[in-house]
């Protein structure tokens, strides 16, 4: 259960105050409590010879305890720690250790301003731990003992003092840059993965819609002309009416079967069924036929070898080329089918009458717009070939070329 750091501060509170706070899960505070009671506790029973050194002890352990959930906090407290030691001239102790880890929460956790603080606070503490260190032992007599002209070896023990308490703490505040870096990056990149794995599914989705609607179009254009054929024959030719009702059985039970497998992949993620390829384009024509529309099939050169996702795009845009014909154009007219193997390339055409011959492409009943002629573009862009949809006046036209390697 998540703790909301801003929701524990008192709302008569600064608001300055209040966005310290980061939000910390109840876990996380726990174990930084635990860790600093644990800690603090320890040293209180190594023993301590001065009563100053209790409260530093006490404090550096709060800071401990605040160092992911307030960074200037901890940062705060460790500073009044510090100043304490050494305005009571207490020794370094091992409790000083804790100021490293503040140290590095405020460039991991802390805001911007927290992070320029703690570099700050870095720096100057070397230059203040230094002077201490370095002059402490006149110190120890009283304030009045501090040397007014500093001997060059005692230039060279803070130098070398400097240094090192600058290397230690400055260390600590870039391993925390280093930390929040890699946190970053790390996020980015998670947020890269979901994105793909978000764009692959909306694309397999979309692909899933596509399959569905040239189904479901197909079948029950076929089913249509051959229910109203049947009606129309069934007085005068009841034979007709058997063989219509017999496509009519057939193709329900084929896109029946198409559309379980299609909701299938949608409920359980699956990779995708078996999907139809240029031999089926066979079966497809006599659908069309049984349907009511005549379809002329010309093929032309040596046939070439088109992958799999290649030839179920040519499926699909000829099935629905074919099936507009069927539907919206005239069914007096046969319909043609151009099939030309080139050098790498496949170029299929569709071509069909319009019911009102001479019609333009705004009065005559040829959709234009629809999920249908979209769902040909972006077959054809999927699978880089070149869709070109033309209105002829008194015919309509698709045409697709496939581009493939021998």
């Amino acid at each position: 259960m998540p703790i909301v750091g801003i929701s524990s501060v008192s709302v008569s509170q600064p608001r300055s105050v209040a966005v310290m706070i980061r939000t910390l899960s109840r876990g996380a505070l726990i174990v930084d409590a635990s860790i600093a009671i644990v800690v603090t506790a320890l040293r209180m029973l190594i023993g301590i010879d001065v009563v100053p050194l209790w409260f530093v002890v006490i404090a550096l352990g709060i800071a401990l305890t605040l160092w992911r959930l307030s960074p200037a906090i901890a940062l705060a407290v460790s500073w009044v720690a510090a100043l304490t030691q050494m305005a009571f001239l207490v020794p370094v102790d091992a409790a000083n250790l804790a100021i490293l880890v503040v140290l590095f929460s405020t460039a991991r956790f802390g805001s911007r301003r927290v992070q320029i603080i703690g570099l700050v606070s870095a720096v100057v503490g070397s230059l203040l731990g230094a002077t201490y260190l370095t002059w402490i032992p006149s110190l120890k007599s009283g304030w009045g003992a501090l040397e007014v002209s500093p001997s060059s070896d005692s230039i060279f023990l803070f130098a070398v003092i400097l240094g090192g308490m600058l290397a230690l703490l400055c260390l600590s505040w870039t391993a925390g840059l280093l930390a929040r870096t890699q946190a970053i990056s790390r996020e980015n990149k998670r947020g890269r993965v979901v994105a793909e794995q978000i764009a692959a599914i909306e694309h397999e989705r979309n692909q899933i819609a596509r399959d569905m609607h040239d189904v479901v179009a197909h079948s029950l254009a076929v089913v249509i002309a051959q229910a109203d054929g049947a009606r129309y024959a069934s007085a005068a030719d009841p034979a007709s009416a058997e063989r219509a009702l017999s496509t009519i059985s057939g193709t329900a039970r084929e896109a029946l079967t198409d559309v379980r497998l299609l909701l299938g992949q949608l409920r359980h993620s699956q990779i995708a069924g078996p999907q139809p390829g240029l031999a089926d384009i066979t079966s497809l024509v006599e659908q069309i036929r049984s349907a009511g529309l005549d379809v002329v099939v010309t093929e032309n050169g040596s046939s070439l070898i088109v992958p799999a996702g290649q030839q179920i795009a040519l499926y699909r845009i000829v099935q629905e080329a074919l099936t507009n014909a069927l539907r919206h154009g005239d069914t007096s007219q046969p319909a043609a089918l151009v099939i030309d193997w080139g050098e790498g390339i496949v170029t299929m055409s569709v071509t069909n009458d319009y019911k009102s011959h001479g019609a333009s492409a705004h009065e005559s009943p040829q959709p234009q717009v629809g999920h249908g002629l979209v769902g040909m573009r972006e077959r054809a862009q999927l699978t880089g070939a070149d869709l070109t949809i033309r209105d002829q006046g008194s015919h309509f036209e698709v045409v697709v070329a496939m581009p493939v390697a021998r």
